[in-house]
């Protein structure tokens, strides 16, 4: 379906709630002024309508969670059935059923599936918590305190994840209360690079994304993951995916590393997971992860929700849209589309086309080819005026970022590729 405008952007309801919010919010929440933003209301498949009736065409997948469509008609009924039998139980005292059908699923589709035994699993509900839990498991395995990590990751906000982060601008103005332990490596980088921070015998875990999504959707050589498995097993480092992003099918695959055949000690997942609902994971092979001691009673590491029965439904009946393997299919072939369409843009400040599948940045250049963050900044907010939800990643914000839902279409696709022709013509 096609964006359908109804009213101006943003409109009289979205404009007052915008002044509700303000009132009542943390200031450094949501951004608001008088082009910016629109409040959601309901959505369906690729379509968003906001509390004013505007229809919009969601090119962000809501943060990449929603892959399968919003509202998914298998995971709507999954939480409708089980809200009306268990809402809430003791994720660590006496846990939903639930929660060991999706551990045992989740050791099927990853550790299992890549013949490399039993996962084991503690559940979380942002992929921030996954990241730090991976951390913990690392540590606690290793018994070692720093961290590999590279250049744009983005791993969280939560302040383990800010130890570990790529992006300056979230951790400088907590670093008097972080910890030194992260050794920020270029992403990617080199056997070199790797052999020098390996050196001090300090490292117990390697810490990276497959491709970088916030830090503009940088995918690296063929070669980088496989490397970084090779130098994890000579220094006994934990390697860590964080696969918040690229996990299930956004990239093409069921997991981005799959790209390369390169297998993680600890995978993280989250966004898609439950298709909508607050739910991540710290999945590792089940040696690592035994680096926790058994419980005595008091976990170590857990949450009020752990194990949510709710996030547990919703997320079983989302990986098992994600288990069929037709699915990496139509993402790919989607991918192709989409990319060949942004690549028949005829204007010098159309970039290169970065990403995997479903997992796509457009870079936008001025007229002398350098990366323009102020006018990808102002194609996104024209996209809403025009209808279409965006956003924009990398260091100078230049990246436009397409993670739309999976089921985009043919005449879809046509329309961004016509309108981003149009306004880069005009740029």
């Amino acid at each position: 379906m096609l964006p359908d405008i109804v009213t101006s952007i943003p409109g009289p309801k979205s404009r007052e709630l915008a002044r509700r919010l303000a009132r009542v919010e943390s200031r450094n929440v949501t951004f608001a002024n008088d082009e910016w933003p629109v409040f959601w209301a309901r959505a369906s498949a690729t379509s968003v309508w906001d509390v004013d009736g505007n229809r919009f065409l969601d090119l962000t997948s809501a943060f990449a969670v929603t892959g399968l469509g919003h509202t998914n008609n298998a995971v709507s009924a999954a939480l409708q059935q089980q809200a009306c039998l268990l809402m809430h139980a003791m994720g660590d005292v006496h846990p939903a059923g639930l929660k060991v059908e999706l551990c045992e699923k989740l050791s099927a589709m990853t550790f299992q599936r890549w013949n490399r035994g039993t996962a084991k699993t503690i559940l979380c509900n942002a992929g921030f918590e996954a990241v730090e839990a991976a951390l913990k498991t690392a540590f606690l395995r290793t018994g070692r305190p720093k961290i590999i990590t590279f250049e744009g990751a983005y791993h969280g906000l939560g302040y383990g994840t800010l130890m570990a982060g790529g992006i300056k601008r979230f951790r400088e103005p907590f670093t008097r209360q972080l910890g030194d332990l992260a050794v920020s490596l270029p992403y990617p980088s080199t056997p070199h690079d790797l052999d020098k921070a390996l050196a001090s015998n300090e490292i117990g875990a390697i810490l990276v994304e497959p491709i970088l999504g916030r830090g503009g959707k940088v995918v690296p050589p063929p070669d980088f993951l496989p490397m970084l498995r090779e130098k994890a097993d000579a220094s006994g480092a934990a390697l860590i995916f964080d696969e918040i992003y690229t996990g299930l099918n956004r990239t093409g695959r069921l997991f981005a590393c799959e790209h390369t055949g390169a297998v993680p000690d600890i995978i993280c997942l989250g966004k898609a997971l439950a298709s909508g609902f607050p739910l991540s994971a710290c999945v590792g092979k089940a040696d690592i992860m035994d680096g926790w001691p058994a419980s005595d009673g008091e976990a170590l590491h857990t949450t009020t929700s752990m194990g949510n029965p709710l996030g547990c439904r919703m997320a079983l009946a989302a990986l098992g849209q994600h288990d069929d393997p037709n699915l990496a299919g139509k993402v790919e072939t989607a991918g192709a589309a989409f990319r060949e369409a942004l690549e028949s843009i005829d204007s010098p400040r159309r970039g290169n086309v970065r990403g995997l599948g479903l997992m796509l940045g457009l870079e936008i250049l001025d007229d002398s080819g350098k990366p323009n963050g102020s006018l990808a900044g102002q194609l996104v907010v024209q996209g809403l005026k025009d209808g279409l939800i965006l956003l924009a990643d990398g260091p100078d914000g230049h990246v436009l970022a397409l993670a739309p839902p999976f089921e985009i279409s043919t005449g879809e696709i046509e329309f961004v590729r016509d309108w981003l022709a149009k306004q880069l013509s005009n740029g």
